[in-house]
Order: C-alpha cells, then sequence, then structure tokens
C-alpha cells in the first residue's frame, strides 16, 4: 500500500475488482464476461466426471465473494444460499432458470462485496483482524485474481465442449 496515498490505493483495489469481474480488461474476457451467452446445457456440462462444471464454478465464485464480504465486516457465517463451502454440486436437472437464478446470485455477490469494500477507510486496508491475519488489501486483490482464473477455466470449458 502506498502510505502517502491510501485513498488512490482503495481506489486502484475497486478497480482491480471490477475489471476482473465486470469491466473491460486487455487480459480478455472477465467473469462476467466469461458467462455471456452460456446455455443452461453448457453450463452443466463436465469434462469428465470428476470436474467441476461452469455452473459450479458460478456458485463458487459467489460463495467467496460473499467469503470476502462477511470478512470485511466482520460478519459470521451462515448466510449463503446454499448449504455448504467452497464448491457446491448442483443437481443433475438444470433449468434456465435455475442457472439464472444463480448467475442473479453471483451479481448480488459481487454488489455487495464491493459495497462492503466501498465502505472502508482507506487505513483500514493493511489492519489486519481476526484469527487469520489476512489484512482488507489481501482478500480484495485475491478476490479479484480468483475471478481472472475463473474466468480463465471458463474459457477453457467452452472451448473443451466444442
Amino acid at each position: 500500500m502506498n502510505p502517502k496515498n491510501p485513498r488512490g490505493e482503495l481506489k486502484l483495489l475497486l478497480r482491480l475488482v471490477e475489471e476482473s469481474y465486470a469491466r473491460k480488461a486487455w487480459h480478455g474476457p472477465n467473469l462476467r464476461r466469461s458467462l455471456r451467452g452460456v446455455t443452461p446445457e453448457e453450463a452443466a456440462w463436465r469434462p469428465n466426471p470428476d470436474r467441476h462444471n461452469i455452473w459450479e464454478i458460478v456458485v463458487h465464485c459467489a460463495y467467496w465473494k460473499y467469503v470476502v464480504r462477511r470478512r470485511l465486516l466482520g460478519e459470521r457465517r451462515g448466510s449463503f444460499p446454499s448449504m455448504g463451502s467452497n464448491w457446491f454440486k448442483r443437481p443433475v436437472v438444470f433449468t434456465a432458470r435455475a442457472f439464472s437464478q444463480e448467475i442473479a446470485l453471483l451479481e448480488d455477490t459481487h454488489r455487495s462485496m464491493v459495497e462492503a469494500i466501498r465502505a472502508l477507510g482507506p487505513k483500514e486496508l493493511t489492519k489486519s483482524s481476526g484469527k487469520r491475519k489476512t489484512t482488507p488489501e489481501t482478500l480484495i486483490r485475491g478476490i479479484a485474481l480468483h475471478d481472472v482464473y475463473h474466468a480463465g477455466q471458463i474459457q477453457l470449458l467452452k472451448k473443451l465442449m466444442k
């Protein structure tokens, strides 16, 4: 963090989070763009029975945005809509409505997480709290990289389907 300009650091982190999720990026599709046009059938496709599909990646990404928000705000666990953590097996029968609800969940958790980031004071970025000793700055950078990583996975899965 730049101690001379902590407000600038917060702005930079917000731009990074938005670019990795929804803003145009030089590296190719961000997470939201990688999902554009994906049908429920494509989202449910697996390259192997033991591998994740796009649908599960969507819920996984929503979950980690929820976790980052919760950690930034110091909230307790327990309010994510699906039971479990990290990876969530999706039902065998997929519908367009169910997939659009999971995309909406991703959008909502992203929006909520960004609001939590915006609410941070610039000096809070480097303060670790709780047992983890992870700073908000580290969480925010990490979730941006997480989105880019999974956008790449989704792009690869789409290519493997063809």
